[in-house]
């Protein structure tokens, strides 16, 4: 199974990879990174300002490697990224290059974010701020998960930890920290204690990848529906006697406002 391309965002607020992760990703050979990388900060591409090599500080910036001072690695832009693999031999070329090409679009997409989807986004805020919503957010997401794992959750929390930036072992030591008790807590308790908004911004993040959009993505309509959140003053219902996100007939109203968002920002 291939590797997944951590998106890193720049003190400039861009988003970049790095060479050594596409390197790693398009699994090209170890032994060839210094040729492969030198080809292409010297290349010609196709960018969206004309043909030209990429511009030191513009396309690329080198990165210190703390624990490896020889090796040469780079952030490198998604538009620059997505170049890169695109002139490849690599197999992986046009999973990564569809992956970048996604990415660029929805970075337009929350760039662009109109007024209506705003709105959107507001009403599937309050609608996390039911549990029933968030568990049901969190079934779809793993149902996704074990799609693209051939039907298997083995590694789910953790890729999940990761996901939405943290494990539930640095929510135990959050909550020790502050003369707290986190025995017999589980994650979504341990959420609670700790901040409880972290609640609606773990169930879009759930959601939006459980219908396809990237985590970074996800993670951005996430950090975003947190601030809608404390900005409402929400408080967080217990409703699991009753309504299910993704039920037929129960909470329709909140999954329409969902489909309403994406046909939006298609």
């Amino acid at each position: 199974m291939t590797m997944e391309l951590q998106v890193l965002v720049s003190k400039k607020g861009t988003k970049v990879v790095t060479a050594t992760d596409l390197h790693q990703a398009l699994e090209m050979p170890n032994h060839h990174y210094s040729v492969n990388v030198k080809k292409w900060l010297n290349d010609f591409y196709d960018f969206e300002d004309g043909i030209r090599k990429p511009v030191r500080m513009q396309d690329f910036a080198p990165r210190k490697v703390g624990d490896n001072p020889i090796l040469d690695d780079y952030y490198l832009s998604i538009e620059f990224a997505k170049k890169i693999t695109l002139y490849s031999r690599s197999k992986f070329k046009l999973r990564f290059a569809k992956w970048f090409d996604r990415l660029e679009m929805e970075e337009g997409s929350l760039r662009n974010l109109s007024q209506e989807q705003a709105l959107h986004l507001a009403e599937l805020t309050k609608a996390m701020s039911r549990v029933s919503c968030q568990e049901a957010a969190e079934r779809e997401h793993l149902r996704t998960y074990k799609s693209r794992n051939e039907g298997q959750a083995n590694n789910w929390w953790g890729y999940r930890a990761e996901v939405l930036g943290y494990t539930a072992e640095e929510l135990r030591d959050k909550l020790r920290r502050h003369g707290k008790s986190a025995q017999g807590k589980n994650q979504r308790q341990l959420l609670a204690s700790v901040d409880k908004y972290e609640l609606v911004r773990a169930g879009v993040i759930d959601l939006f990848v459980s219908i396809g959009k990237t985590a970074e993505y996800a993670r951005q309509m996430g950090d975003l529906a947190k601030s809608f959140a404390k900005g409402f003053a929400l408080e967080i219902t217990d409703d699991r006697d009753g309504m299910d996100l993704f039920s037929s007939t129960a909470n329709a109203n909140a999954f329409r406002e969902l489909q309403a968002f994406m046909l939006d920002a298609a």
